[in-house]
């Protein structure tokens, strides 16, 4: 059944591009989101059997390659911590699948598009289900390739070309720490086996080992390479620049890349290894000082974006941080409830902004939107749902609300109750997060479905499909003229509701979104239920899952509060008093210039690593490419046999005479030689 799982994707794809047009379309679709959903059915099962029975086993496939005391299996792993990750995404894939059938039917790629999809899924599968890193790094590879197929989907696009490469380099300096690690775990414990590093980790506990001239912990130096690894793919603060721009691609992309696959895979793999993270304190409080700093960052940042998937795309930034920092504090549990929940309402947002964008003409600018709720009343709504589980609604000691409401504050309060300076640390930025997280979630939902409509009545006008604004348009202070949409008829532009292939993952992510939370919250961080339910498959620590349910009153008020007063923001600045933004934008222009330009990363690397790049590249073209090996080589011998042909074109002038006195100066000259040599012999 494992196998079925996780292969059957890779078979859909291969049929549906290999097939490529010769398939059609809809054959195309059918196969490839049918094998989804049966894979999806199947996981399910799986994750029933595993979480709530007793059923844990590794599963063979075939013997890999051997090079010296490096002997690599293909096998399937399978625990609780895999049975999770399973159904997070065959489920929110399967949905994508579905709804792609609708947000690309105009697409005339779609056989290449689901190939791409169902790809994307394989890769990912097998990084959850591998029992060695040489296994896990063949999936994480995957995903990376897949998501540079996917972002550029589109690679008519300049824009679409660029963000694919951004997000393939920007990965690719992770991937190289990610890969000193594999070769450092391998060198120390002489396995990739995951079982057997685990097992082994607590032995090694305080020794060292000279890296780079310097005496460092050996687990420490480990575990950071590893970490390095996980925030290139997982988006962290100093490797996050690639996430924004990877909104280029197809919006169904986005909601697979951020909610179930690419970006969660540095979470399951600290999770993964979390007894070797155990065994170096110092690299769990980086980790836990990297979610808390990512979390912070990409929630300032999203509270000013225009761009409505960017604003969902910073979010999901700000809510790794969380996940890295719960794991940073040793709570693996609450970090994989609350990967397990986000997949949910993540999802639910982007492809409940894929619907809006799908209703307006593919305009992704909110300053363009407004009064949507009674045009698209469906879309509102799941977009609301998603709305109250992102900010964490419900009732604090009462114990009920949307699904962020218990995995979010789970984390807050476990960051709190590790009682360490980092912990303390990462429980106020969660707090603050928290605020913003619910200021630009309501602030969405105000441009967008709220207020005056900004779109009615406009002038048809030619739009390029799936464009969007640039950034320099960014930015919704003053107020921006509504931009001219295609009108139908006499009564100009009316947005319309999304097709029903659409509208039934919105639906079912709405449940996810509304009783994810209450229905695994007892499971995943019970203080008794949690560690039954894991059973090793992490290090769960249920010391400190106890100390988190018991914490003050006023630490588990304190998220509540923060929702109330971000939303409370919110609606005074978008709805009641909507003309006093420009008043503080203006008053704090160099604040907002800076979230704008999102604390000037961009611009940063552009100088540090752009430029002296470029430099160094013309140098050697123009200096050494040039200058000297094209001088002196190929152009020099050229350049040589262009004038000595020059030269022997004078003596072939083609007259008799010439001839004969070239012939009469040879003989005078050889005469010359010879004649004084034979005198001189006599």
């Amino acid at each position: 059944m494992l196998q079925i799982v996780v292969f059957l994707p890779l078979l859909t794809a291969l049929v549906a591009g290999l097939g490529n047009r010769a398939l059609g379309n809809m054959l195309a679709k059918s196969v490839t989101t049918g094998g989804l959903f049966i894979s999806a059915a199947l996981s399910w099962v799986i994750f029933f059997q595993v979480g709530f029975g007793d059923t844990s086993y590794v599963e063979p496939v075939m013997d890999w390659f051997r090079s010296g005391d490096l002997d690599v299996n293909w096998a399937l792993r399978l625990d609780t911590l895999t049975a999770v990750m399973l159904i997070v995404v065959t489920t929110v894939s399967a949905l994508v699948h579905l709804y792609s059938w609708g947000y690309m039917a105009e697409d005339p790629d779609q056989p290449r598009f689901f190939a791409y999809l169902s790809l994307f899924t394989f890769a990912m599968l097998m990084l959850v289900t591998a029992d060695n890193l040489v296994q896990l790094f063949f999936g994480w590879e995957g995903v990376g390739l897949a998501s540079y197929l996917l972002i550029g989907f589109w690679y008519y696009k300049p824009s679409a070309n660029a963000a694919a490469i951004k997000a393939f380099v920007v990965n690719r300096v992770g991937d190289f720490g990610f890969s000193l690690g594999i070769f450092g775990v391998f060198m120390v414990f002489g396995t990739t086996d995951i079982s057997a590093i685990n097992s082994g980790a607590s032995a090694l506990t305080g020794q060292t080992i000279t890296f780079l001239g310097a005496e460092v912990d050996l687990l420490t130096t480990l575990c950071l390479l590893l970490f390095v690894g996980a925030m290139g793919k997982s988006a962290q603060l100093g490797l996050h620049t690639w996430l924004p721009d990877a909104m280029e691609g197809p919006t169904p992309v986005s909601a697979l890349i951020h909610a179930a696959t690419m970006v969660t895979a540095g979470v399951f793999m600290v999770c993964r290894l979390s007894p070797l993270f155990e065994a170096a304190p110092a690299a769990m409080t980086v980790v836990t000082y990297v979610g808390a700093a990512t979390a912070l960052f990409a929630a300032t940042v999203g509270t000013v974006q225009t761009d409505i998937k960017r604003v969902i795309a910073y979010s999901t930034c700000s809510q790794l941080g969380y996940m890295f920092f719960a794991a940073g504090v040793g709570a693996y549990g609450a970090a994989m409830f609350h990967l397990f929940t986000h997949a949910f309402f993540k999802a639910l947002l982007f492809l409940g902004a894929g619907s809006v964008i799908h209703a307006m003409h593919h305009e992704q600018d909110m300053r363009h939107y407004g009064a949507l709720r009674k045009e698209i009343p469906l879309t509102y709504w799941a977009m609301m749902f998603g709305t109250l589980a992102i900010t964490g609604v419900g009732i604090p000691l009462a114990g009920i609300g949307f699904a962020g409401f218990y995995s979010k504050d789970m984390i807050i309060e476990s960051a709190f109750a590790a009682g360490s300076q980092a912990g303390y640390i990462a429980f106020a930025v969660g707090v603050f997060a928290a605020l913003l997280t619910s200021f630009y979630s309501w602030r969405l939902v105000f441009l967008t479905f709220f207020g005056e409509a900004r779109w009615a009545g406009s002038e048809h006008v030619q739009h390029a499909v799936h464009d969007h604004p640039s950034d320099e348009d960014s930015g919704d202070e003053p107020a921006h003229p509504a931009k001219p949409l295609p009108a139908t008829g006499t009564g100009g532009y009316h947005p319309h509701e999304s097709p029903v292939n659409m509208l039934v993952p919105l639906g079912v992510l709405s449940l996810g979104a509304i009783f994810a939370g209450f229905l695994g919250y007892h499971v995943f961080v019970g203080e008794e239920s949690g560690s039954a339910f894991w059973r090793g498959s992490i290090a769960f620590s249920a010391e400190l899952i106890e100390h988190a349910h018991h914490v003050p009153t006023w630490v588990k008020l304190s998220p509540f509060i923060a929702m109330l007063t971000g939303l409370a923001i919110a609606w005074w600045n978008y709805i009641y008093r909507p003309e006093g933004r420009a008043g503080f934008v203006s008053t704090f222009r160099g604040l907002y210039n800076f979230l704008l330009n999102k604390w000037y990363f961009d611009e940063l690397y552009h100088y540090v690593f752009m430029v002296p790049a470029m430099w160094l590249g013309r140098f050697f073209w123009k200096r050494g490419d040039e200058g000297t090996i094209d001088r002196f080589g190929p152009n020099g011998l050229s350049a040589l046999v262009v004038r000595g042909s020059g030269v022997a074109r004078y003596i072939q002038s083609g007259y008799l005479y010439t001839y004969a006195l070239v012939m009469l100066i040879g003989l005078a000259a050889a005469a010359a030689w010879f004649l004084p040599q034979a005198l001189g012999g006599q």
